[in-house]
């Protein structure tokens, strides 16, 4: 059955995508705010496709701690499931993300629209200068700035990858820092088509202040990140009857 339902969700999932993909064209002539709305409607019809055919609730906690206005959204990645889920608590939210992927057509021509900041990795110490030029006058409109530390995805358990990029965004957008642990990637494993039934849990966690020493922020963005995402992932174990050891996160990532 899980094997089936996992099949059915992911045929309804990409089915749902392509329907959003055309149902967003007009959204080209319409203003940014409307057109985000409609892309937060496409994330909540995607959690509901996979609440009902997978079995998998998303609860998310701490929405509450979530300060008005612009902010830095620093969150643990583990699966493609927070990249829309994440969309739908925030009021105006946009994404820091890889150049490549603006070149996809549609999808691409959709991220321009909604104003992502794209990343130019080739460019060395000058796309840093330019992300941070972009994200700070995002921010300053009063967007949440979506940023993914460690840069790519890992698996439930894998040690910290975190890159000083968002240290370095901290220091210069003089915006507070908002925290989000989770444990997708038990539910939700990268690349791989199973999708566990359960509760994937994602914490929106206390904001940092602006104006903290890089080092300390940066200690302290890791420590509360990988303090709640290790507590969730315990839950998920218990809840999917694993044991305590990180090898049961290794082995349901390629399961």
């Amino acid at each position: 059955m899980l094997i089936v339902r996992s099949l059915l969700f992911n045929v309804a999932f990409y089915a749902n995508l392509i329907l959003w993909l055309i149902i967003l064209i007009p959204g080209f002539l319409m203003p940014r705010r409307v057109f985000m709305e409609l892309v937060k409607m496409w994330g909540r019809t995607s959690l509901w496709l996979l609440r009902v055919i997978a079995g998998t609730r998303v609860v998310i906690t701490g929405r509450e701690k979530i300060p008005p206005g612009g902010a830095l959204v620093a969150a643990k990645h583990q699966s493609f499931l927070e990249t829309f889920a994440l969309v739908t608590i925030l009021e105006d939210p946009t994404y820091i993300l890889k150049r490549e992927l603006m070149w996809i057509p549609f999808f691409g021509w959709y991220l321009a629209k909604a104003r992502c900041v794209p990343v130019d990795r080739k460019a060395g110490s000058l796309a840093l200068v330019q992300m941070t030029a972009r994200a700070k006058d995002e921010a300053q409109h009063g967007r949440q700035i979506i940023i993914f530390p460690e840069g790519t995805r890992r698996a439930p358990g894998a040690p910290p990858a975190y890159k000083y990029g968002v240290a370095h965004l901290y220091q210069n957008l003089g915006f507070p820092c908002i925290p989000v642990g989770m444990n997708s990637g038990l539910y939700w494993p990268r690349r791989r088509f199973i999708r566990r039934p359960g509760t994937v849990r994602i914490e929106v966690l206390d904001p940092i202040a602006p104006g903290l020493p890089r080092e300390a922020f940066f200690e302290r963005l890791q420590e509360q990140v990988e303090g709640s995402s290790n507590r969730l992932l315990e839950e998920g174990r218990k809840e999917l009857g694993l044991g305590p050891t990180s090898s049961s996160e290794a082995s349901l990532s390629k399961a």
